[in-house]
């Protein structure tokens, strides 16, 4: 590791309960600050509710964190936008943002058009498929943007079990392993197996961020309105690397904010992920196009006697500046 990153890992990397939550509204109030959180969703009617509930419960009404909850709906087919508005958010369609540009599928396109329906200096984005949700994820890592003026953009960082039900914790129960302090594991698969040796590989000052990938992280508004966003799984990475270039190291940091529980995808969703962050990682390399921008994977057929093909496009667009699209410089000059 680098020398600069073990003095940034030193510097800029703290604990959720560094900043308690008296300390974050004084800061707030005293720089005048506003907060936006958005919950990016797709069929998370199980998980949404509880997150908008606890953030509205703790962060909103028992103490003015939070200045505005919105959850982006990107087509969910089950009640996710319902179980949402009931639990105390605003909920926006994809589809009704910037009609203009046509939505394409994918994360990062609900990210960047997040930007046009909220209004705070901090933007803070969680996903919705989070499990016993705790509200010190959003605390955590909105608190070094409130306190530390020349820090920029703030990444969750921390334990992400595969879970016993899969049957993928090698040994004992997951409350053993955290009594005897060893890992229940720290990025998931295709954070270790594709993010990690890519950011070591290429941009090592990023090899000290434990969760590059992680869905939880807040952001200076002056900063994302600056950044292009692909529209796919490739967005952690990409606005990861391009604030590196935008603002420097020391304007990045992490904050621990314990464990996180969430839904796993399939192998095969790792593998179209893995495509889509390589991708996005290959074109800040050579600013070219890939040549076949298709992944191929391979499914055993109904009857059992051999293996169909099965090609997927990897996503190939991203979404220029915010500060670039008229309707948003119109409604910031408004």
């Amino acid at each position: 590791m680098l020398e600069e990153v073990e003095r940034w890992l030193d510097r800029r990397s703290w604990s959720a309960a560094d900043r308690p939550l008296d300390r974050l509204i004084a800061a707030k109030a005293g720089r005048a600050l506003t907060v936006s959180v958005v919950l990016p969703a797709l069929d998370e009617e199980e998980t949404v509710g509880d997150i908008v509930a606890a953030i509205r419960r703790e962060l909103m009404g028992a103490v003015p964190l939070v200045d505005e909850l919105v959850v982006i709906d990107s087509g969910s087919k089950d009640r996710t936008a319902q179980v949402a508005t009931a639990a105390g958010a605003r909920v926006v369609h994809r589809d009704a943002i910037l009609p203009r540009i046509p939505a394409v599928p994918g994360k990062g396109e609900v990210l960047w058009r997040s930007l046009l329906v909220t209004s705070g200096d901090i933007v803070c984005f969680i996903d919705a498929d989070l499990k016993e949700f705790s509200a010190s994820f959003v605390s955590g890592i909105v608190g070094p943007l409130l306190t530390e003026p020349d820090v920029h953009f703030v990444k969750a960082m921390y334990d992400r079990p595969l879970g016993t039900e899969s049957g993928l914790l090698a040994s004992g129960t997951e409350s053993d392993l955290l009594a005897s302090g060893k890992t229940l594991g720290q990025g998931g698969r295709v954070t270790e197996l594709v993010a990690r040796p890519l950011l070591n590989l290429h941009w090592p000052q990023l090899a000290g961020f434990v969760q590059p990938l992680g869905g939880e992280y807040a952001v200076r508004r002056s900063l994302l309105e600056q950044l292009p966003f692909p529209v796919g799984y490739g967005v952690e990475l990409g606005l990861l690397v391009d604030s590196l270039h935008t603002v420097g190291l020391d304007a990045l940091a992490q904050v621990d904010v314990g464990v996180r529980r969430h839904r796993h995808q399939d192998g095969q969703a790792l593998g179209r992920m893995a495509a889509s962050i390589y991708r996005t990682a290959h074109l800040r390399l050579s600013r070219g196009p890939l040549v076949r921008p298709v992944l191929t994977q391979f499914e055993r057929s109904e009857d059992g006697s051999g293996f169909v093909p099965r090609t997927h496009t990897v996503d190939t667009e991203e979404r220029p500046p915010m500060r670039e699209i008229d309707e948003y410089a119109a409604r910031r000059a408004a």
